[in-house]
């Protein structure tokens, strides 16, 4: 079985990838933004039920910087085996695509769509499209990265699989052109176990990560901490009854326009036989900011 600790990032990618056209017969019209779904209120919603969520794993669920393009990763039904989906909107119309690396991923894509993060290795675009990969600087090389996420200022958030399923999660600056080696946020942010998947806003306003703690609602669940005036980080806030269960939640992540969360919930039992992806609207996010 999957640890709950490392199921948003399962596996990396290889050097290369191609993608081939998916069969879209099989899938109503999709028009408009957000894949022609409509948009959910203060309450999370299943996104695109029978598309993107359905009764199998589905996990992620990531659109580029210009909202043009959507990533997610699915479990095959005959099989351990992943494969990363792809719609591609291509006029007024979303295409799903079906990616043919070796192993599956879905990126985090910098707020200036300039480079797709895949952990500890990253691509650039071009004007010809995805550079090869390439690794993050060598005080990086030691640090099983699961996730990473970077604000418009160039600071990284960045989680470690431990062995120990303890969690760590750290920063890394950007200073005056220079990458700062990382270093943990504090303890208002590294309390608990399972500390995963952070989440930094583009202005740097707040960070959520998902994690166990004590006040939580009994498995791994969303919080959430805001920058003080002073430049340090509050109080870790559990985002409350309306995204977390019992249940397994995880990856939080805000659509480049600023406008909806999304994460996953285990909606199985703990073979994570069923993940599916949720949406709701960010505003949310305020309504727990002191």
């Amino acid at each position: 079985m999957a640890s709950k600790y490392s199921l948003l990032t399962l596996l990396f990618p290889v050097l290369t990838i191609c993608s081939q056209s998916y069969a879209n017969d099989h899938l109503p019209l999709l028009q408009g933004p957000y894949l022609g779904q409509t948009p959910p209120g203060l309450t999370p919603e299943p996104f695109a039920p029978g598309i993107v969520t359905t009764a199998g794993f589905d996990d992620g669920g990531v659109f580029t910087a210009d909202m043009s393009e959507f990533y997610f990763i699915r479990k095959r039904a005959d099989s351990n085996k992943f494969d990363t989906i792809i719609y591609q909107q291509q006029g007024n119309q979303w295409v799903e695509t079906l990616s043919q690396e070796a192993r599956p991923f879905y990126p985090f894509f910098s707020p200036d769509g300039k480079t797709m993060h895949l952990g500890k290795k990253y691509r650039e675009r071009t004007d010809s499209g995805w550079s090869e990969v390439q690794s993050l600087d060598a005080a990086f090389t030691d640090i099983n990265i699961m996730s990473l996420s970077v604000s418009l200022k160039g600071t990284y958030a960045i989680d470690e699989r431990h062995p120990e399923e303890k969690g760590i999660l750290r920063f890394s600056r950007l200073v005056e052109g220079k990458r700062q080696a990382p270093v943990p946020f504090g303890k208002e942010i590294n309390a608990g176990t399972r500390n995963a998947h952070p989440f930094i806003a583009p202005d740097e306003s707040y960070i959520m990560w998902d994690g166990i703690k004590d006040n939580g609602f009994g498995d791994v669940d969303l919080y959430i901490s805001f920058r003080q005036p002073d430049g340090s980080w509050g109080e870790a806030i559990n985002m409350g009854d309306k995204i977390n269960t019992a249940a397994y939640e995880a990856g939080p992540k805000v659509t480049p326009d600023g406008k909806y969360l999304f994460f996953v919930r285990n909606m199985g039992s703990d073979k994570f036989e069923n993940v599916d992806v949720f949406w709701v609207d960010a505003q949310i996010i305020e309504t727990l900011r002191p």
